[in-house]
């Protein structure tokens, strides 16, 4: 059930931030190694992008993808927040004295993490290629030409083989391990601070409210480099092999964005980053903790 719950809540999130998410996927992608200053700016920030991109495209352009965004979070995050709850119910993440261990929390998180990346790598894959499709006038990045995600998965499969179906998730799992070490540690030990504060009532849902909102700052500012060399490394185009024609790997998108685009190039998009983590971050965990308090009151 946990992993239900998880998944649910998950899904709930990704309807409210799914248009942010298209428009970090296509900031990203924007002057793809390329010096600032040397490529066309269609995207000059979130909200330009927003707008920009619901006049050319529409305002379904903005929703694109959303089916294999609901399916990716329902299983990435099921797979991981469930992990995470069966691992933290079992009480693996505190210590001797029944608080929240950092270390434990964070290498829980982290292992949670590689099981929804690696679980949820192959919709993640189609679900950046159909967000970065868009009109010709503000196309960023390779344009693949997919008509759905069915027919996307397929069509992978067809041409690369399952394999194929895994591509970039050499990047995935640092991603989303990243992450995930960053944001389960940093919400249970907010959630516990805020509890001892007595701010709220007990058991007031503002407590997890709050703690989402501190879990989203510290997700987002570790996780964003990751987020960047993800979404090309998953976007880029490839041969008849399946071998990347941009990069050879996460190291090798890494170092050539950094030289070529400077650090800040690591960090592009981050504010469509945190106008998409951060609610999503915020939302998951907190339906992810109401649902599982729910769940335990009412069985």
């Amino acid at each position: 059930m946990d992993f239900m719950l998880s998944g649910v809540a998950a899904c709930g999130a990704c309807l409210f931030t799914n248009p942010l998410e298209v428009v970090k996927t296509r900031m990203q992608l924007q002057g793809e190694l390329q010096k600032r200053g040397s490529y066309k700016v269609y995207y000059r920030n979130v909200f330009h992008a927003f707008y920009t991109i619901g006049k050319v495209d529409g305002l379904a352009g903005l929703q694109k993808a959303l089916v294999p965004a609901l399916f990716y979070q329902f299983c990435m995050n099921g797979v991981r927040l469930g992990s995470y709850a069966v691992i933290e119910s079992s009480g693996y993440t505190r210590n001797h004295h029944g608080r929240v261990s950092a270390v434990k929390s964070t290498v829980a998180g982290a292992a949670a993490g590689v099981a929804g990346a690696v679980m949820g790598s192959p919709i993640y894959l189609v679900k950046t290629h159909l967000q970065s499709q868009s009109t010709s006038s503000i196309a960023v990045g390779h344009q693949y030409k997919h008509q759905g995600m069915t027919q996307a998965l397929v069509a992978i499969y067809t041409e690369h083989g399952i394999m194929g179906l895994w591509r970039g998730a050499s990047a995935a799992v640092p991603r989303v391990s990243v992450g995930s070490a960053a944001q389960l540690p940093t919400f249970s030990s907010s959630k516990e601070f805020v509890a001892d504060l007595k701010v709220f009532p007990k058991d007031s849902w503002l407590v997890a409210l709050t703690a989402g909102m501190i879990s989203s700052v510290v997700v987002v500012l570790a996780m964003t480099p990751f987020d960047v060399v993800s979404t090309r490394l998953y976007n880029q185009p490839v041969d008849p092999l399946g071998k990347g024609l941009m990069y050879r790997g996460f190291a090798d998108c890494f170092s050539k964005t950094l030289r070529k685009e400077g650090l800040m190039g690591l960090y592009k998009g981050l504010g469509a980053s945190y106008f998409r983590l951060g609610p999503h971050t915020i939302l998951s965990l907190f339906f992810w903790d109401e649902l599982r308090r729910l769940y335990q009151q009412y069985r």
